[in-house]
């Protein structure tokens, strides 16, 4: 940034959006506006109404030093601390993945589902895998006479997902369990639904994946194994082991193993396959299936 001329607030966002867009970023402009925001200490919106302001010394030192990381790769998101989904903002750090709009998907089919089977009666719900607990929570949140168990492999996720629950005020109505998919659970513990969003990711296709979701995100969390089903090679039945007769599995999936997630389901004497839930531009997203 050069120093000769007043920074003000909207020359210091038009000239890192041109700055980042140089860099790789996918949404250079909302990319500059929230770290400004960041670096300012108040809301996007109260940027709009400061264009002409001169930006402090503070803030400009502390601005430069979140472009910088941004421009190096560093997610947006792990730089402010939180992420918004479904209308609500979450704590995210390097420990649990970036929540994305394709898992609103995976939380509304769960919801629709709550309302068509199990309108005000108690129900249990576990979340399997839940990372920073976007699902637990809102499903929490949404679903007041819902107890959830929210089940990961790694303390630190499950530390961030204890934090989310506390500041949504829902921790009363939610277990949080340290295990692997939902072996570590009580021989009895059985739930009305199982929700999960599973390490999908082949091995090949996270070659492919953006730099910063390569080298910044929890690869635990993303990356399945060389077909990018094995998780759900073992989630599958063991949901089926711990859901209740008529209780539903709902977990997101890559469009690219849509037809082995269903073949996966389909295996399972168990289970009923029911129609698969696609995003917005139509490609599969939610495999769901009924325990018979």
């Amino acid at each position: 940034m050069p120093e000769t001329e007043v920074w003000t607030i909207g020359r210091l966002l038009s000239w890192t959006a041109d700055y980042l867009a140089k860099h790789g970023a996918d949404s250079p402009r909302l990319d500059a506006e929230v770290l400004l925001a960041e670096a300012r200490g108040c809301q996007r919106i109260d940027l709009y109404t400061a264009y002409a302001e001169a930006a402090s010394d503070e803030t400009r030192t502390a601005f430069r030093e979140l472009v910088r990381r941004r421009a190096d790769g560093t997610p947006v998101a792990y730089l402010v601390g939180r992420k918004e989904f479904y209308a609500l903002s979450f704590r995210v750090s390097s420990d649990v993945l970036i929540p994305r709009p394709e898992t609103e998907f995976l939380l509304i089919a769960l919801l629709d589902l709550i309302k068509r089977d199990a309108p005000g009666r108690p129900i249990r719900i576990a979340d399997v895998g839940t990372g920073s607990g976007i699902l637990a929570v809102c499903a929490a949140k949404h679903a007041p006479q819902a107890s959830v168990t929210a089940i990961d492999i790694s303390p630190a996720a499950l530390e961030v997902a204890r934090q989310n629950a506390q500041d949504h005020r829902v921790q009363d109505r939610i277990q949080f369990v340290e295990g692997d998919l939902l072996d570590g659970l009580p021989p009895d513990a059985r739930f009305d639904f199982v929700v999960s969003n599973p390490p999908y990711v082949s091995e090949s296709e996270m070659q492919t994946l953006a730099v910063d979701v390569r080298e910044h995100e929890p690869r635990g969390a993303l990356v399945a194994g060389p077909r990018g089903t094995e998780v759900i090679e073992r989630l599958v039945p063991g949901s089926a082991d711990r859901l209740l007769p008529g209780g539903s599995l709902l977990f997101e999936i890559s469009p690219m193993i849509a037809d082995a997630a269903e073949q996966i389901v389909a295996a399972d004497a168990r289970l009923e396959l029911g129609p698969i839930v696609k995003d917005l531009a139509g490609l599969a997203r939610v495999v769901q299936a009924t325990r018979k």
